[in-house]
């Protein structure tokens, strides 16, 4: 057998796409069991949403440490490494751990194409690399994000979890998932297994009409968090403090270090969910609440410098978020604006709601995207349209970050539109702290 490094591994996965493709969940399910099913070892909360999963994931994870309790937490996609996607206490899987997990997934893998069975999907592999993982490292729990979607997603082998959560849902990927909110929340809602109770964003009528069906039909309970569950006591540039209107009795008083009011929701759905699982984990509520105070989820509302914040916003509902939260400061300080979308997303759309609502006195556009970049010159094209004047192209990603920063002043510098943005700002400071 040819024993491959970690970067060959790295790009023998990344490489996966071109030859292989999405199979049935009976493949993953056949992959797990000659494995030794690994995925029914820990206790798993599921999660599933269009926005909001990986940030609800994060609080999670972080209130199981706070707690003293092991906690693997499986996320998708990836900023920088791909080995953020499997963490186990805060800490990402080492290059060692990466490489052993891999051969043996390899081993199997090779087997299966051997047999004329299909080469599994890249996050088909990456899921049963990290269910073998989480094994070997003896977790007590997974908090485990869907790739896409729900129902036919590879995490939804896992058939009996502790708990499972649906985040906000509105439309994106619409070309696998439905064209209507009410399809795409069909897709989330089939993560649901019977008897399982199920803990879902309850701010949109018609997904939430679908998901309570659905947990009518599988006799599972439901506990929808509603708006006025949760309200903003204080705020600045380093966090909210709010209340959450406990349902079992009493308000409870929560901080997250994000700027974004929106976090109140994710930060909420997780707490509910903690409450309701309170029985099985046994955490006080003093160290669900040191939990949710000290959640780090890189790339979502995260400030990086003083006054920087970059945020993987990419769709109609994450912008809208986005927006939210850069006008409370429009008021008090000039917005500088470093933006770049990939090519199947409603740009013109993104550009102009912000534009119209923020107004930001200076705007930067680049191009990133792995082959999907829409031409940071054309982005800056749309800016003006949409009357933005101060506006500068740079295709470079890095330089046009240094831009944007000189240009930021005193004021604000937000970075959105794609997560590919998010990653090349991340790589860069990251090589920045390490010179």
């Amino acid at each position: 057998m040819i024993i491959l490094h970690y970067q060959e591994i790295v790009n023998y996965i990344e490489e996966i796409p071109k030859f292989s493709t999405k199979h049935p969940l009976e493949h993953t399910k056949e992959l797990l069991a000659r494995l030794g099913n690994p995925q029914n070892e820990f206790k798993v909360i599921h999660v599933a949403g269009t926005n909001g999963k990986g940030s609800t994931c994060a609080y999670l994870a972080s209130m199981f440490h706070a707690g003293g309790l092991r906690c693997g937490l499986f996320i998708s996609p990836h900023l920088v490494t791909i080995r953020e996607r499997f963490q186990i206490d805060g800490r990402m899987i080492s290059e060692e751990d990466f490489m052993e997990v891999f051969d043996r997934v390899k081993d199997q893998i090779d087997r299966f194409v051997a047999e004329g069975e299909g080469h599994p999907s890249y996050f088909e592999t990456l899921f049963v690399m990290g269910m073998l993982y989480f094994r070997k490292k003896q977790v007590e729990y997974v908090i485990l994000e869907t790739g896409l979607g729900g129902r036919l997603d590879a995490t939804n082998t896992v058939e009996r979890p502790l708990a499972d959560i649906i985040t906000s849902i509105s439309l994106d990927h619409t070309e696998w998932l439905g064209d209507t909110v009410t399809a795409i929340a069909g897709e989330k809602a089939g993560i649901i297994k019977p008897g399982v109770p199920v803990i879902f964003d309850g701010h949109v009528p018609e997904a939430s009409a679908v998901i309570r069906g659905r947990a009518g039909e599988t006799v599972s309970p439901a506990y929808e968090l509603m708006e006025s569950m949760y309200e903003i006591t204080d705020a600045d540039r380093e966090g909210i403090t709010f209340c959450f209107h406990n349902p079992y009795g009493g308000d409870i008083e929560l901080h997250i270090p994000y700027i974004a009011p929106y976090q109140m929701m994710n930060a909420s759905l997780a707490f509910l969910t903690m409450l309701v699982l309170q029985k099985e984990h046994g955490i006080p509520l003093e160290r669900l609440r040191e939990g949710i105070a000290h959640t780090r989820w890189p790339g979502r509302m995260e400030t990086v410098l003083p006054g920087v914040v970059i945020d993987g916003a990419h769709n109609a509902d994450g912008v809208a978020r986005f927006v939210e939260t850069a006008q409370r400061f429009a008021g008090e300080c000039d917005i500088t604006l470093l933006f770049s979308a990939v090519s199947d997303k409603e740009y013109d759309k993104m550009i102009g709601e912000i534009c119209e609502a923020v107004h930001p006195a200076r705007v930067v556009t680049t191009q990133v995207g792995g082959g999907r970049e829409v031409p940071a010159g054309r982005l800056a094209e749309s800016f003006r349209r949409f009357g933005c004047a101060a506006v500068e192209s740079e295709p470079d990603a890095v330089r046009a970050f240094r831009l944007a920063l000189k240009e930021k002043g005193d004021g604000m510098l937000f970075c959105v539109g794609s997560l590919y943005l998010v990653g090349e700002i991340k790589a860069y400071l990251e090589r920045s702290t390490d010179d």
